[in-house]
């Protein structure tokens, strides 16, 4: 037969050629082997074919590993030990032989008369069970996750991840494979179990794996309990399923820029719960887009950021628009100046997944100016013409207050509150199959955008808590002829029409900027003083008191000569100095009163000579929230309080957040957006990027309210003599902000998202967790080598991660970070003491 001569053939061939043989995977096969082989499988294809088309039957078999080992690992490596984050291979710890899976099929290829011949298929599948080991422990997490060198999602992959303590136990599969009382835990070594993982897709053999491991030497990220959800504009940003935009006859995916084979929403929200593993609340800001900073002329509509874009299986559709006939956003250089409005679909899509997460939800509604740069429209505060892309918060009446003619103080101005605000009404409203109908005014309103997406909320089945919007100073400061604010009772009224909507089980507030919620001090020489948001938040409606949160905790300078530097403050990095300006410095103690002031550094001592201060401290929050309020007319208290009831309600900081830039606490409001008129750099900032300084804002604050921080101090947070619940409630500071666009595809990916630039120096947590702060990993570094007095408090820096792989002394593994962060150690007394050779701390970042 043709497979005996031809195996004979090859056999003699392959000897010759090959007389070596050749090495696969720690398997030698010698040259005679292969040939015969080769020969015998050309001569079964021979036989199969001649004798197959007389009836008989054919077998095709697919690839095969008849003779492969699992790749080896190093015996009597150093077990690394790692501080930060890090992308790391580890070492293969323990693996059985393959698993291999045989599929058979037959199929009948016909023959006209008589029974054709049967071809039987045969695949082989492959499969590994094996263990990785990391780092030693503890670990918090694995990050991405990399094979042959591309990220992959381990999604539909069997594993288990051991985080190095040293309590944890061995794996089930390991026990199962060498018995009981016989597979090793592998205390305090971090490591990876694969089981039953498929081998296809990387040609049947174990893939080169390399992990990004965070092992924290802090516990900044456990702090984070709350996060803000951006980026607030995005059709199908919030999408959980995938979405696909149709080009021509092929489809792209319009809401997947990652390898994992899901939609960002689930990529960045998985990297979310990773990251910060307390963080049980999310405030999702969805963004219907302004016009015009005149009230009434000024409306607000979902928006698209293309025409023409066809999507599957999500269509584009908001409050009743469809892609159509819907507006679309203006132009900035040469693209969409935002992402549209997310569709209602992926709105509902993210309230029930972080539902099923088990995270509250809690829905921002949110006002974009879309004002392009080229823009002719009137600016009520006396410019030629609006500035591009601004503020919400300067939204008011036209003209605007302590402007000519303005309308502020007039009864003009409620007439324009109230074309701002619309007629829409709850009885407007209703829900046909999960989708909310709209048959009110044809307007497009404050009213409409705020009832159409508490219906959407009722409809996708609640809500934990709804802001009523957030930050629009310009409209609540305005009043009428009758010394009223027309737009805080509008915001009363909009409150007990959302509480008929979502029911008594969700909270309510408003997200008053830092500079609005504790009262209007008119600046038209009358002397008033107005607690002018007290009516809504005594209103019962109200649940908390909320703040958009961004007070200045330095004033720091380049240079020796500042103040603060003067004061004895080395560093702005100091957490005691940026605590201490929590309930001190500017806005507590003093204010400067121009710009020229704050250049000169001329403080002015806040003071009101009543004995009263506080009425003028924005800051000051524990006696804004301790005593009862009483408006002052002329500066003349006026004998009757507000309607606020001391202690009545808690805090919720709806936002805070700090540029990850140079300098970011004297001014963490201004936001890095080169667009925006708004946008800019903190004062005396450089504009370097400066992730340190945002941590360390962030941990100021947490601090200053977290009643269980080590480093909190008694009184800051106390509990009300009304409710018994803290003054602030910690469980709900909202950091600003998360991305619902995974890192690193935001903000690497330009092509699909233009803001990504602004990443570098903005307010984003995505892409800086994990990394190490310079005074903790010294501190961690010498107690690993044993070393236990040190004092490294005044070491300032942040350093993305560092490995130590070898057998290194501990000046060895110290040197390379003395020198890129400029510090030197010495001893005083019997303790260590790390110190930057400057005594102004130069501080470097080196992060990732």
């Amino acid at each position: 037969m043709a497979t005996l001569a031809l195996a004979a053939a090859g056999s003699a061939l392959g000897g010759a050629l090959l007389p070596g043989g050749i090495s696969l995977l720690g398997a030698t096969l010698g040259g005679a082997a292969i040939g015969q082989a080769v020969g015998a499988a050309a001569g079964r294809y021979v036989d199969q074919a001649l004798f197959g088309s007389s009836g008989q039957s054919r077998q095709v078999e697919g690839a095969r590993l008849s003779d492969l080992q699992v790749i080896s690992s190093t015996q009597g490596a150093v077990i690394p030990r790692l501080y930060g984050r890090a992308r790391m291979a580890g070492q293969v710890i323990w693996a059985t032989q393959l698993e291999e899976e045989i599929i058979t099929s037959s199929q009948s290829a016909g023959g006209g008369k008589g029974r054709g011949p049967t071809v039987t298929n045969t695949q082989y599948n492959y499969y590994a069970n094996f263990a990785i080991g990391l780092c030693e422990g503890e670990i918090s997490r694995i990050g991405t996750v990399w094979a042959d060198g591309k990220q992959i999602s381990l999604k539909d992959i069997t594993y288990r991840i051991y985080q190095g303590s040293e309590t944890q136990q061995p794996d089930s599969l390991i026990v199962s494979k060498e018995g009981a009382g016989h597979a090793p835990t592998y205390r305090g070594l971090a490591y990876i179990v694969f089981e039953h993982m498929p081998l296809a897709k990387f040609g049947n053999r174990i893939p080169q794996l390399n992990f990004e491991v965070f092992r924290p030497v802090d516990s900044f990220e456990k702090k984070i309990r709350a996060v803000t959800m951006l980026p607030g504009s995005g059709e199908f940003v919030y999408n959980a399923a995938q979405v696909f935009r149709q080009v021509g006859g092929s489809s792209t995916p319009e809401n997947v820029h990652t390898g994992q084979g899901v939609s960002d929403w689930s990529a960045s929200l998985d990297d979310m719960e990773a990251s910060l593993p307390n963080a049980k609340a999310v405030s999702l800001i969805v963004s219907w887009f302004g016009n015009d900073l005149r009230a009434e002329q000024c409306s607000l509509r979902p928006m698209v950021d293309n025409s023409d874009k066809v999507t599957t299986p999500d269509s584009w559709s908001v409050a009743g628009l469809v892609r159509g006939n819907a507006a679309r956003v203006s132009d900035y250089q040469g693209g969409a100046a935002y992402g549209g409005t997310p569709s209602d679909q992926g709105v509902m899509d993210a309230l029930q997944d972080l539902r099923d997460r088990g995270i509250g939800a809690i829905f921002n509604p949110f006002v974009l100016m879309d004002i392009p740069t080229d823009n002719s429209l009137p600016d009520p505060y006396g410019n030629a013409t609006q500035g591009a892309y601004s503020w919400r918060g300067l939204i008011t009446s036209d003209p605007a207050p302590n402007q000519p003619g303005t309308a502020d103080k007039t009864a003009f101005s409620k007439v324009q509150v109230d074309h701002f605000m619309g007629s829409a009404a709850v009885s407007d409203f209703q829900l046909v199959a999960g989708k909310v109908i709209y048959a009110g005014p044809q307007e497009w309103s404050y009213r409409r955008m705020i009832l159409h997406y508490a219906h959407l909320c009722k409809a996708a089945g609640g809500v934990d808590a709804f802001l009523l919007g957030s930050e629009l100073r310009g409209l609540s400061q305005l009043r009428d002829d009758n010394n009223g604010f027309p737009f805080v009772q509008a915001l009363v009224n909009l409150a007990q029409d959302v509480r008929s909507v979502l029911g008594a089980g969700t909270k309510i507030t408003y997200g008053a900027d830092w500079s609005e919620y504790f009262g209007y001090h008119s600046q038209d020489g009358s002397g008033d003083v107005w607690f002018h948001l007290d009516p809504l938040w005594a209103s019962p409606d109200i649940d908390v008191i909320g703040i958009d949160c961004y007070w200045p905790l330095s004033d720091w300078r380049d240079g020796e000569g500042h103040l603060d530097r003067v004061a004895g403050t080395s560093s702005i990095y100091d957490p005691t100095y940026l605590r201490g300006n929590m309930a001190g410095g500017e806005g507590y103690d003093w204010y400067y009163a121009s710009s020229s002031d704050r250049d000169n550094q001329v403080r002015s001592a806040i003071t009101d000579g009543q004995g009263k201060p506080w009425v003028y401290r924005y800051k000051d929050i524990k006696a804004w929230w301790q005593n009862l309020h009483y408006n002052r007319i002329g500066g003349v208290e006026q004998s009757a309080p507000t309607a606020w009831l001391p202690e009545s309600k808690p805090f919720w900081f709806t936002e805070i957040g700090c540029g990850a830039v140079d300098k970011g606490a004297n001014q963490p409001n201004i936001f890095s957006d080169p667009k925006s008129v708004q946008g800019g750099l903190p004062h005396y900032s450089r504009g370097t990027r400066d992730d340190f300084m945002q941590r360390r804002y962030l941990q100021a604050f947490h601090s200053f309210f977290d009643r269980d921080d080590p480093d909190y101090i008694p009184g800051s947070n106390p509990l009300s003599g009304v409710t018994s619940l803290p003054m602030v409630d910690s469980a709900h500071i909202f950091t600003y902000s998360w991305d619902a666009r995974p890192y690193p595809a935001f903000p690497l990916d330009g092509e699909s998202w233009g803001d990504g630039g602004n990443w570098q120096t903005g307010h984003w947590l995505n892409g800086r967790l994990g990394d190490a702060p310079l005074e903790q990993a010294v501190h961690a570094i010498c107690s690993d080598y044993g070393i236990e007095n040190i004092q490294t408090r005044q070491l300032d820096g942040l350093l993305s991660g560092l490995v130590v792989t070898g057998l290194q002394s501990l000046r060895s593994v110290l040197q390379p970070l003395e020198l890129a962060f400029f510090f030197d150690s010495f001893e005083s007394g019997k303790t260590i003491v790390f110190r930057h050779r400057s005594d102004q701390g130069e501080v470097t970042s080196l992060v990732v």
